[in-house]
């Protein structure tokens, strides 16, 4: 007890980082399964080189930590986090190659204290491996770069190639990079460097099996993020409350101070390089290079187009470097107290659920809802299941039940990778099919008042059965209306 004492005495800075991620961990076991941990699990229990909606690498790492593991909602939640980690000390790494002693733990505090950090140790998403394979990117690529270490251009070419199986964003890695060095005046030389090809080259190479899937699948993954960003965009309509709200979610994610500070040095280093035509030090570009075009270049289109919380994180990792060059020990201290008050109410609201969640999105009902289908395909045997909401309630089932659980594909709707599992439908002909629909915005225990009309098109009959109340400390917290629906069949 007296070494412990002795230790958080003599490095407070350490032991509140160590706290952190001691809290997140202690967490995880009252996490429960969210979609998104389920459909990215779906992804490895249907291995492929890439998948319709993003690359596989979530779903890879999902399907190593439950073979070593085994198939538990833990070892999902488990393997963010450990992940996530990695990803810190990776920061750690890249950190202390640019700051002194004393700034490396305030870049670590800003780091460890965001919700971000928080969001990617709990939930399963792209972003999780993204982030780790983009710190290392860039950490590999300083190292060549500045160190002139010839390894470490490979290592890069690796990483970058790995962050964009991971998420398509990654692309702004190789932007950052081609960036930097046609601005900078010292490294511009680099341009003739085969080491410099060499890496991105390789970093193209690496992604080979993500272009294979979309040459094999008439390029849909690639259509399905352009085509429905830009005709987003159509137009460019001003949306002050896509802006604000983006606002708000990044305030959110990085806290007030941290939030900023990012603004604060954007504008003081964009406004010189426009006004004074005066660039940074070489160092400092090289920070801006893997930030300004992922944080301002999304910041600039929230007014026209809804920006995602997580499409910025990227840019966070030489983001807080800088940052933790500007902040001062008062500013550090607000933003910590901020952060624990946050994670404190976090807490509370993951264990006791104090807040109803209207939404799908949430961790709380989904194994109670398995139980419960479980007990009514018992009583319909020989019926198939399936849901109506893109991915979400099917990934669940899935995860929890023993029978294949269908989409909306079943009624003729897109249902993201469910329709490039190879399914013949045809195989369900007259057959019967039990629909669970989530009544997202639960008010009361009524059935439904009007049936989907896509179902009297693929069932020769419906009907309603009682719904599913999901409850906790005897509080109703969801509802899922339940349809017993009869004879399929695939064309209406």
């Amino acid at each position: 007890m007296n070494t412990i004492t002795t230790f958080i005495q003599k490095h407070p800075a350490i032991t509140i980082i160590i706290a952190f991620q001691l809290f997140r961990f202690c967490l995880l076991p009252s996490m429960g399964l969210m979609p998104q941990d389920a459909y990215y699990h779906f992804y490895g229990e249907n291995l492929s080189l890439s998948y319709f909606d993003h690359p596989g690498m979530i779903g890879y790492i999902l399907r190593l930590f439950t073979l070593t593991f085994g198939k538990s909602v833990f070892v999902v939640k488990l393997a963010n986090f450990v992940i996530t980690t990695l990803t810190i000390v990776s920061f750690y790494k890249l950190s202390t190659l640019f700051l002194s002693k004393d700034k490396i733990l305030k870049s670590l505090l800003l780091l460890v204290s965001t919700l971000f950090v928080s969001i990617l140790s709990f939930n399963s998403t792209p972003d999780v491996p993204l982030m780790l394979f983009w710190t290392l990117s860039v950490l590999f690529l300083y190292r060549a770069i500045f160190e002139d270490k010839k390894a470490y251009w490979i290592y890069a070419g690796i990483t970058m190639g790995l962050a964009f199986d991971s998420k398509y964003t990654a692309l702004l890695l190789q932007l950052g990079l081609i960036a930097f060095v046609l601005f900078s005046n010292q490294k511009r030389k680099l341009l003739l460097s085969p080491w410099f090809w060499a890496c991105l080259i390789i970093s193209v190479l690496v992604t080979f099996p993500v272009w294979w899937w979309n040459y094999q699948h008439d390029f849909a993954s690639f259509l399905f993020q352009s085509s429905e960003r830009t005709s987003s965009m159509s137009g460019f309509k001003v949306h002050p409350n896509f802006f604000f709200g983006a606002l708000g979610h990044q305030l959110l994610l990085l806290l007030p101070i941290l939030f900023s500070i990012f603004l604060v040095f954007t504008f003081k280093y964009v406004k010189r390089a426009l006004v004074k035509f005066k660039l940074p030090s070489t160092k400092t570009l090289f920070l801006l290079a893997f930030f300004i075009p992922t944080f301002l270049g999304f910041m600039l289109l929230t007014p026209f187009y809804w920006v995602k919380l997580n499409w910025l994180m990227p840019s966070y990792i030489t983001g807080i470097i800088l940052a933790s060059m500007l902040i001062t020990r008062k500013l550090l201290k607000i933003q910590l107290i901020i952060s624990v008050v946050l994670h404190f109410l976090v807490a509370l609201q993951v264990v006791f659920y104090i807040v109803p969640i209207k939404s799908d999105d949430t961790w709380v009902g989904w194994e109670e809802l398995a139980l419960e289908t479980q007990k009514i395909q018992n009583k319909y045997p020989d019926s198939f299941i399936f849901s109506d909401d893109k991915y979400k309630t099917s990934a669940v089932l899935n995860f929890y039940m023993n029978d294949k659980v269908y989409a909306q594909n079943i009624i003729g709707k897109h249902a993201l990778h469910f329709d490039y599992l190879g399914d013949d439908l045809s195989t369900l002909n007259g057959k019967n099919a039990i629909f669970i629909d989530s009544d997202k915005r639960f008010k009361n225990n009524d059935k439904k008042e009007e049936v989907n009309p896509l179902l009297k098109n693929y069932f020769s009959s419906i009907t309603q059965l009682e719904p599913i109340i999901i409850k906790k400390n005897g509080k109703k917290l969801r509802k899922f209306w339940v349809f017993y629906c009869e004879k399929y069949r695939t064309n209406p």
